[in-house]
């Protein structure tokens, strides 16, 4: 391990963050949905919201950007849908319970749909559709976000990285679990590479002068200044498909604003309250097909995918999930690496907090 790295019991630290939203004010119940979906990216490999995004809540809850207390309200529902207000409250506590309660009007309907408006910052998107794959559903969670995306031809942030995120039952050990953004990376990974000072990849971020940029701490600052935008799914223009990611984030923002009634594109900042939305969709598969026989058929997909003809040097290919699957039996074996710019942020809130009960190897 590089960077004076270390790694940390899974658990230890789920406890940990769970008492750094119950010192910020956070009630109990909801403080162990923020920490359990925080630990489950970490679990799935998705470093860039697990522990390293704890540090992002505790400074935006002190700033009075997020309310630690969430306070929901039912805005519209009927027998299928529903429409909620998160108060401006958690992200992860309104969409959890967005997400029950698509699941729960999809087992007696068929289909549950629940939009979300005024919410903040939700976490990894993948959580919720999981939710759904355990009680043999189909899920699909999205959410908008801050301005970082160009469209197509321009170098403007103007979209978020907005997720697309699917999640199948399959009679497989994993789910089919497709978690990812609708550009090429996603802020958080950057993130990650700065607190390191590792380069990223050539082609993920275009400065306003149309150039691309690597430096992940001059990115974050441009992108700040909104200076510098990551590119869609495709990358620059058209040639490559560019064009795609750029109408999926497009869609992930009607779906999330335009349902709930909120804010879009780059009127969801910081000092404009936020107030990003969401989106949860759930599909009970007993409604179409014996649950059994559906899973059968998504495992043989994915199987007959794996054994697909191999390109020249490549030993495995994977399917959506699975590789997620592997990281948790490591995590789970090993413990979440901490990098030092994670363990400074831990001291502060241990200190700052009074959790010097917590006793971390660095």
């Amino acid at each position: 391990m590089g960077n004076n790295e270390v790694k940390v019991e899974a658990k230890l630290l789920e406890n940990f963050m769970k008492d750094v939203f119950i010192g910020l004010g956070v009630p109990e119940k909801d403080a162990e949905i923020c920490a359990e979906i925080l630990i489950v990216s970490d679990f799935r490999g998705i470093t860039s919201h697990g522990i390293q995004r704890l540090k992002m809540y505790y400074d935006r809850i002190k700033a009075g950007y997020h309310k630690p207390v969430t306070e929901i309200t039912i805005v519209k529902e009927s027998p299928t849908t529903a429409t909620l207000d998160g108060g401006n409250g958690m992200g992860h506590v309104v969409s959890h319970k967005a997400m029950e309660m698509a699941i729960e009007k999809a087992a007696e309907f068929g289909t549950g749909a629940v939009a979300v408006g005024n919410s903040t910052h939700y976490g990894i998107a993948g959580y919720y559709a999981l939710m759904a794959t355990k009680k043999n559903m189909i899920g699909l969670s999205v959410t908008n976000a801050r301005p970082a995306i160009a469209p197509t031809f321009s170098v403007e942030p103007m979209m978020g990285t907005n997720p697309l995120t699917f999640g199948v039952p399959t009679d497989e050990e994993f789910d089919f679990i497709l978690d990812a953004a609708t550009s090429i990376s996603q802020r958080g990974k950057i993130e990650v590479a700065s607190r390191t000072n590792t380069p990223i990849p050539e082609g993920w971020v275009i400065d306003k002068n149309g150039e691309l940029a690597t430096d992940p701490i001059e990115i974050l600052d441009l992108l700040m200044k909104g200076e510098a935008a990551l590119l869609p799914l495709g990358g620059s223009g058209e040639t490559l498909g560019g064009h795609k990611g750029y109408g999926y984030a497009v869609l992930v923002d009607m779906l999330s604003s335009a349902l709930s009634g909120g804010p879009f594109l780059k009127d969801l900042t910081l000092d404009k309250g936020y107030k990003i939305g969401h989106f949860f969709l759930a599909i009970d598969v007993s409604k179409f097909i014996d649950v059994d026989i559906f899973k059968k058929i998504t495992g043989n997909i994915c199987r007959t995918l794996r054994n697909a003809k191999k390109a020249p040097g490549q030993d495995r290919i994977y399917t959506a999930g699975e590789q997620s699957y592997y990281s948790a039996l490591q995590i789970a074996e090993e413990g979440v690496p901490l990098n030092k710019s994670l363990q400074d942020d831990i001291n502060i809130m241990i200190k700052e907090l009074g959790l010097e009960q917590y006793k971390f190897p660095f």
